[in-house]
């Protein structure tokens, strides 16, 4: 999976992508991220990207400096490709879509931005999926764009350690789209508490419908 990612502070992404999951996916080529300052495609001598919108009162990110941005990737490589916008418009994330982008999408741009809002002609011209993580509006959609970045790649084929924990966690189609059971490990007793004595009694079948009897 390639990712560009067009953002005011690629400085931002440093210790995660550099870390954990993501660091080792980069590691073994499996996933490649590009990282675009936005302003560095501005015609401002002082570089700002954005501008007061009309009739409101906060700033927008400004559609020039994006539209050359978009193109530069787009004529990096030769061929234009899908465009997601990190969006407070409540077209939230879940683990269904997820799995249909880490399917669908092999190379795709990431459009990050400051304030609440880009300019809508970029939108209108460019963007294929607009993508929320909740219904909340953030000052950092960097932070968003991570979280995307890290649902797609746990789905990646040899990302994750154990493929098979992919099959039984929250949200799967195993557990019908419910969260997981309880988890316990050792010592069995901690702290007056117990684990439930099924979970040792390597009685599969029993095991399985606590599982099943204790999804959330």
């Amino acid at each position: 999976m390639k990712i560009h990612i067009i953002t005011i502070f690629p400085e931002s992404f440093g210790a995660y992508l550099d870390s954990s999951v993501i660091w080792r996916a980069k590691k073994n080529w499996l996933i490649e991220i590009n990282l675009y300052k936005l302003n560095d495609f501005s015609k401002d001598k002082f570089k700002h990207v954005d501008d007061k919108a009309f009739w409101t009162h906060w700033q927008v990110i400004s559609p020039e400096p994006l539209d050359k941005a978009i193109n530069y990737i787009f004529d990096k490589l030769w061929k234009r490709i899908p465009v997601i916008y990190m969006s407070p418009s409540w077209k939230v994330l879940s683990d269904t879509k997820v799995q249909i982008f880490s399917k669908k999408l092999y190379e795709f741009i990431i459009i990050c931005w400051h304030y609440e809002w880009i300019d809508q002609r970029i939108i209108d011209l460019y963007v294929d999926y607009e993508v929320s993580i909740w219904k909340y509006v953030l000052t950092s959609w960097e932070l968003a764009s991570m979280v995307l970045i890290d649902a797609l790649a746990r789905y990646i084929p040899w990302v994750l350690w154990n493929p098979l924990s992919l099959e039984e966690e929250s949200f799967s189609l195993k557990l019908n789209g419910k969260k997981e059971f309880p988890h316990y490990t050792r010592p069995r007793n901690f702290r007056w508490l117990e684990v439930p004595d099924v979970l040792v009694s390597w009685n599969h079948k029993e095991i399985d419908e606590w599982k099943k009897n204790n999804l959330k």
